[in-house]
C-alpha cells in the first residue's frame, strides 16, 4: 500500500518535478489525503490530496485523465493547459483541468518561496493518475 502511495504521489505532482532549487532537496511533498470510489457514478474514484512545491520547481508537460481542481493553500504557483491562457494563482485561486487537457504549464512561481496547493481529481477507477504527454519530457 505504501509503494502504491508513493508511487501516486510522484504520478500526481507532474510525473517528475525538476527544481531549480538545491539538487540535496525534494522538489515536491505530496500528502495524499483521500482516495474514495464515487457511489452513484459507476467506475469512478475521487482523489484528494495536499502538494507542496519547493521554490523554483516545476513538472514537464502531462496528462491526468480526469476532471482536476486545484485549490492555492501557500504562495504562488503558475499552471496552463495547451491552447489556453498561462496563470498566476495565489491563495484561495482555483485552476481546472478537463479530462482530455493537457497540462504544459505547472510550477512553483516564486524562486525563493515554496507553494503549497490543494488537488482533487475524479477520474476513472484504477486509470493512472498522471501520464507524459505526448511529445513531452
Amino acid at each position: 500500500m505504501m509503494r502504491k502511495l508513493v508511487l501516486f504521489v510522484a504520478a500526481i505532482a507532474g510525473f517528475v518535478l525538476i527544481a531549480n532549487a538545491q539538487p540535496a532537496a525534494s522538489p515536491v511533498k505530496a500528502t495524499p489525503l483521500m482516495t474514495k470510489d464515487l457511489p452513484g457514478i459507476a467506475g469512478k474514484e475521487a482523489i484528494m490530496l495536499t502538494v507542496e512545491l519547493a521554490p523554483g520547481a516545476s513538472s514537464p508537460p502531462h496528462r491526468h485523465e480526469a476532471s482536476t481542481f486545484v485549490y492555492v493553500l501557500e504562495g504562488s504557483i503558475m499552471m496552463g493547459v495547451k491552447g489556453g491562457k498561462e496563470v498566476t494563482l495565489g491563495p484561495g485561486e482555483t485552476f481546472y483541468e478537463k479530462p482530455d487537457d493537457v497540462h504544459t504549464v505547472g510550477r512553483n512561481a516564486s524562486a525563493t518561496k515554496p507553494a503549497k496547493f490543494l488537488v482533487f481529481m475524479v477520474k476513472a477507477k484504477g486509470a493512472p493518475v498522471s501520464m507524459p504527454a505526448p511529445g513531452g519530457h
